[in-house]
């Protein structure tokens, strides 16, 4: 892969501030012709750097008004239960980030659910039932203060 120059990174940081933006708008903002903005852009997708295009929803208004920070540790690293481990994480939908982390605790989840609730079954029901799960530390966001996908790319 060739290093981003200064148009691409241009390209990758406008479809993070609107990713329907037309070939037609990103080639104006870009100062460029329609066919080549296409190719770089399609160049940037077959290279991995833009991996899918989606919505940002507004999760309470979506009726998931808890978001938690979960810390897990974990009594197995072994191959076979990490793989049953990371199979039930990637298979929930209430589980939006799961992290390896380093210091006191093995994983770092960020979790939605409707209400407190809901998260005390989510609780009860899914991550007890983790293989290999010693402790559940959680912490409840009472503000989003900042939330972003967008990467810093200058």
């Amino acid at each position: 892969m060739k290093p981003l120059d200064d148009i691409n990174l241009r390209l990758l940081d406008l479809l993070q501030q609107d990713g329907r933006m037309t070939n037609a708008k990103l080639a104006e903002a870009l100062a460029l012709s329609e066919t080549p903005c296409w190719r770089r852009l399609k160049r940037l997708e077959e290279e991995k750097l833009i991996t899918g295009y989606q919505a940002n929803l507004d999760r309470k208004r979506l009726g998931l008004g808890v978001l938690a920070f979960v810390q897990l540790n974990c009594s197995e690293h072994h191959a076979g239960s990490v793989a049953a481990f990371e199979r039930i994480i990637n298979a929930s939908p209430n589980i939006l980030a799961c992290h390896n982390t380093t210091g006191d605790d093995d994983f770092l989840l960020i979790i939605v659910a409707k209400d407190l609730d809901d998260y005390s079954r989510f609780v009860e029901r899914e991550l007890r039932r983790l293989p290999g799960v010693t402790n559940i530390r959680s912490s409840l966001s009472l503000r989003e203060v900042k939330s972003t996908n967008r990467l810093p790319l200058g």
